[in-house]
């Protein structure tokens, strides 16, 4: 293992470092040469932080014992893919806040697919929602599609599920470590995909799931493939968030459209407006993702 790389890994473990932190560090020596030599006091001047936090991130590199670590994680079959590896998927690499370090358990071989979609919608889908993300979904399946989502209930599970049963492939985005699988009504699931799928996260596995992870998880999933399909989703809402990056990372938005009497479809709707692109079957999307496969 590379110096460079270690140290990108032992940073994603301390939990007072952000992306921005990181990426500072970076920029004042690409190589990390001196990260083990800062004192609290020039952590805290380089990156404007309290010196309790600056101090707090000294003490994180001083004790947690990374090689030990990385050596539990070869037992577990968790494996860690950096920005410096060849395995780290090409679409991620490209937006605007890359993940320094992804966390892996399963197939990595499925960050290099030649064909992907991310699909997000609503905790509380109705029985239009799954139908319709099953009519969308399915035929794409069959073409061999792997399907990119959050883990979260509803449409999330759904889509992972639909995946499964079809005998098809997904990856799962965590917005936490593995130790702690959330909603926990989904472990049996998080299980299942780490098993014979792929179950990604950006934050170290003994990270517990936070409100601010799930924004930042949701630029993962936009990020790791060429369009994102929103089957239901109120304004303002996770979904909602999803889509808006996928756009701002330059990646096709596909939405459902729904009722107008239905709060589930406001978002679709709007996002239709905006300029997404309306879908009734699974051809509006292949059409376009035949070029950015």
């Amino acid at each position: 293992m590379s110096d460079l790389r270690e140290k990108l890994i032992h940073l994603a473990h301390c939990p007072s470092v952000n992306w921005k932190q990181i990426f500072t560090l970076l920029q004042q020596n690409s190589s990390l040469q001196n990260l083990y030599e800062y004192s609290p006091s020039q952590l805290q001047k380089l990156l404007t932080l309290s010196i309790e936090r600056a101090n707090q991130i000294k003490k994180d590199l001083q004790t947690i014992p990374i090689r030990d670590i990385l050596d539990k994680y070869d037992a577990e079959n968790i494996q860690c893919v950096t920005i410096l590896d060849d395995e780290y998927p090409e679409l991620l690499r490209h937006i605007y806040d890359p993940p320094w370090v992804l966390f892996a358990r399963g197939k990595i071989s499925l960050l290099h697919a030649t064909a992907s979609l991310s699909v997000v919608g609503t905790r509380n889908p109705t029985s239009y929602g799954t139908a319709a993300l099953t009519h969308i979904v399915k035929p794409m399946l069959h073409e061999e599609f792997v399907v990119v989502s959050g883990l979260a209930l509803g449409i999330d599970q759904a889509a992972h599920e639909l995946a499964i049963a079809e005998k098809a492939k997904t990856i799962a985005v965590l917005g936490g470590g593995f130790y702690n699988i959330y909603p926990r009504g989904n472990q049996n699931l998080a299980r299942e995909i780490a098993q014979h799928h792929l179950m990604l996260s950006e934050y170290a596995p003994f990270m517990k799931p936070t409100k601010w992870f799930f924004p930042r998880r949701n630029r993962i999933i936009s990020g790791l493939t060429g369009g994102t399909l929103v089957v239901q989703a109120k304004e303002r809402s996770g979904s909602f968030i999803t889509a808006d990056q996928a756009l701002q990372q330059g990646r096709e938005v596909f939405a459902i459209p729904g009722s107008i009497f239905e709060e589930t479809s406001c978002g679709t709707n709007k996002l239709i407006q905006l300029g997404a692109k309306l879908v009734q079957s699974a051809a509006d999307i292949t059409d376009e993702m035949m070029y950015i496969r």
